[in-house]
């Protein structure tokens, strides 16, 4: 009999808020994370705002010096780490260190790191390059460094699936502890993207808004007028517990894990595939391995990337899914507040999950104005509305054809 999972902590670095708390009021007032760049000159990109984190201090979690030899990406992983473990209320002298684990994505890794190293070489020759290059920019270095500062001992690993990342972390995670792998693993996803090539890199694709006039009202999912994602960086990270040793130690459940659905569209680099097929599996697997039917769900974290393409086929999908329920349905895009956080986007749209069960509360969908008669879903535009929510589903599709969703459960004892 498989091991219950659930969540005892939470930690977020977003372009909203830099922690928890911060992120859920920024998801209820509808604030949006989108401005211009200022992390690079952006004068020649086609789009030249993204949604970065700001404010964020670093020495507030880990040493100055630490965190030099550090990537963004890292950082906010780290970050994120040690709230959810503050959170979570964990007696660290207390653990089997060995059947604690770490499973943290990201979806691109160092590459503020990877082009400032490049710099160095094109001028200076291979003698240029740091000794610290390949670790500070490996996409799993944000998992060996939480490993090491919790002395985490047992699974350890990284995902890397695009924008499946978080949710692929999450689900691992799940499988783990069912299993009776560990106890404990502290999970999630974290990206820091925003820079000259990685933002230039999905301008050359065509795939972001090119709304530099009006930044804050650019990412628009399932809006007619959408023309492209905004990028994000930030980082969710949750505690993950067998419910056995939650109990044994009196923590505080904040929701449960009930099941994962993984699948490939094995369709197309970036487009996904004709009729959502590949996220309607995975909704089903996911909800499948619930045990739970679609009328049973009450919110939907939609995947709702801005894109004209994705919207509308994540919108085919879901009402295939659920039918004539998908009318009833709330569902939502946090990315029209916080961007797309690529690798890190599951991850922290988990936390926006488990906040509206918390809170009986939908985040909304800001930034809808003209409805797209293809798009015709109950998106909770513009304003948080009052639901009570049992049971959530987190949608997230990545390039390569991913597709990994979850389905949370507002624990009751």
């Amino acid at each position: 009999m498989k091991n219950r999972v659930v969540v005892t902590g939470m930690g977020a670095v977003t372009p909203i808020g830099n922690t928890v708390a911060e992120f859920w009021e920024g998801l209820l007032t509808g604030r949006s994370g989108a401005a211009p760049i200022t992390r690079f000159d952006a004068s020649q990109h086609s789009s030249r705002f993204a949604c970065e984190v700001k404010n964020f201090k670093v020495e507030d979690y880990i040493p100055l010096r630490e965190a030099k030899r550090m990537d963004p990406f890292c950082q906010y992983a780290m970050a994120a780490a040690d709230q959810a473990v503050k959170d979570s209320g964990l007696n660290l002298e207390a653990l089997d260190r060995d059947r604690c684990g770490v499973v943290v994505g990201s979806g691109i890794g160092g590459i503020p790191v990877f082009e400032a190293q490049t710099r160095d070489m094109i001028e200076g020759g291979p003698r240029r390059l740091s000794p610290f290059f390949i670790p500070t920019m490996i996409s799993d270095i944000a998992a060996g460094h939480i490993s090491m500062k919790y002395q985490f001992k047992g699974v350890n690993y990284a995902t890397t699936s695009a924008c499946a990342t978080g949710n692929h972390a999450i689900g691992l995670a799940l499988r783990h502890l069912q299993y009776g792998d560990a106890d404990v693993i502290l999970t999630g996803g974290s990206e820091g993207a925003v820079s000259p090539m990685g933002v230039g890199g999905f301008c050359a694709m065509k795939a972001l808004s090119t709304r530099n006039d009006d930044p804050q009202h650019a990412s628009r999912p399932f809006d007619l007028e959408r023309d492209g994602f905004v990028v994000g960086e930030g980082a969710g990270i949750l505690i993950l517990e067998t419910l056995d040793h939650a109990r044994r130690r009196g923590a505080r459940i904040l929701a449960e894990v009930l099941g994962l659905g993984f699948t490939a569209d094995a369709y197309h680099i970036t487009a996904p595939a004709p009729e959502g097929e590949g996220a309607v599996r995975a909704m089903r697997m996911a909800l499948k391995d619930a045990g739970l039917q679609p009328e049973e769900v009450d919110y939907v974290n939609a995947h709702g990337t801005s894109t004209p393409l994705n919207d509308k086929t994540e919108t085919v999908a879901i009402k295939t899914v659920f039918g004539d329920y998908a009318a009833r349905l709330n569902v939502s895009s946090t990315k029209s507040m916080t961007g797309h956080l690529l690798g890190a986007a599951g991850a922290v749209e988990s936390v926006a999950c488990i906040l509206a069960m918390q809170y009986s509360m939908i985040p909304p969908t800001i930034n809808y104005t003209t409805p797209d008669p293809e798009c015709d879903l109950n998106v909770t535009p513009n304003r948080p509305v009052e639901r009570s929510v049992r049971v959530a589903l987190n949608n997230a599709f990545g390039f390569g054809g991913h597709n990994a969703c979850l389905v949370f459960l507002n624990f009751k004892e």
